[in-house]
């Protein structure tokens, strides 16, 4: 009964994102309702805590607010279209995925017809986060429902930012993921660079860490470039890859032009041809070795080389 004395919230989406937010939110005393297509991420979920439900209507008829956490628009559109046609009494459905504003736009076009309310509220924050509540939430659209929320989005994340109008969430989503592509990138080239010229990894990422080139980013994925092992993935890189090019778009319909973004794309691009594209977004490390020519084990003998 502990479990759901705070109230009901729906989660659609169950994989690394929306798995960690039903099980946080379980864990802190909400009833949560989840659906994903995934029997694996449903199994996860159930252990949990969480009820699965048969289908997306299915949580959208137990749960006054849903939250989505979607890996591509079309399943975002199909989930919107089945609640609309449910003949529900009036849900707020949460969308929490990165994908393009008039995606949302005309997502909430067919909820309001159908009598809903809903709102954009991206994440900022890795999977790695998610499972820590170490989240960030960028909510646009009805102030007052945003406010109402605070007590749901403070059980599964660190902080909910109130950032104005529809679509405002999805703006600053795409501003902050830049930053992520950049910096991710920059934390492999600068490891490479050290491990290349003969300094362990851990030492590298221990003194970053320290000093003035650090960075979130840095923190979270440089501890997979030391361990050379990209396995517990935060963000997939195939994934990833549409976030790329949700954010290219938008800069170009805006006329922004983004050099250190688009120099990143390339080296993303070649993570996936290198058959690294289920591997954490840390793995462009790995990418970048291999473009310096860089084998571990070779580092300390390369040293020994320029000694003499």
């Amino acid at each position: 009964m502990a479990k759901r004395s705070k109230g009901t919230v729906g989660v659609v989406g169950l994989g690394i994102m929306g798995g960690a937010f039903a099980r946080n939110l379980a864990a802190s005393g909400w009833r949560v309702v989840g659906y994903d297509p995934s029997k694996a991420a449903q199994s996860a979920a159930k252990r949990a805590g969480v009820e699965i439900a048969r289908s997306a209507v299915g949580v959208a008829e137990r749960a006054p607010v849903i939250l989505t956490s979607l890996p591509k628009p079309e399943a975002l559109v199909m989930t919107v279209r089945a609640i609309a046609v449910a003949k529900l009494s009036k849900r707020t459905l949460v969308e929490m995925s990165t994908f393009m504003i008039e995606d949302k736009e005309k997502a909430r076009g067919v909820l309001e017809k159908a009598g809903h309310r809903m709102l954009d509220v991206p994440v900022s924050g890795t999977g790695s986060q998610a499972r820590t509540g170490d989240l960030v939430f960028y909510a646009s659209g009805d102030r007052a429902t945003i406010k109402k929320l605070q007590p749901m989005f403070n059980a599964f994340g660190r902080k909910a930012y109130d950032v104005g109008a529809f679509g405002n969430g999805s703006r600053m989503k795409y501003v902050a993921n830049l930053l992520v592509a950049i910096n991710n990138v920059a934390s492999g080239e600068a490891m490479v660079l050290g491990m290349k010229s003969g300094l362990p990894p851990q030492l590298i990422f221990d003194l970053i860490r320290a000093g003035a080139g650090n960075s979130r980013v840095f923190e979270l994925r440089a501890p997979m470039m030391v361990k050379n092992n990209y396995n517990d993935v935060t963000m997939k890189i195939d994934v990833w890859q549409k976030d790329m090019q949700v954010i290219g778009d938008f800069a170009k319909s805006i006329k922004v032009k983004t050099p250190l973004f688009t120099a990143t794309e390339a080296i993303y691009d070649r993570a996936i041809t290198q058959g690294l594209g289920m591997k954490d977004t840390g793995a462009v490390c790995a990418v970048l070795e291999r473009m310096a020519g860089f084998k571990r084990g070779n580092a300390k003998k390369s040293a020994r080389k320029k000694r003499r």
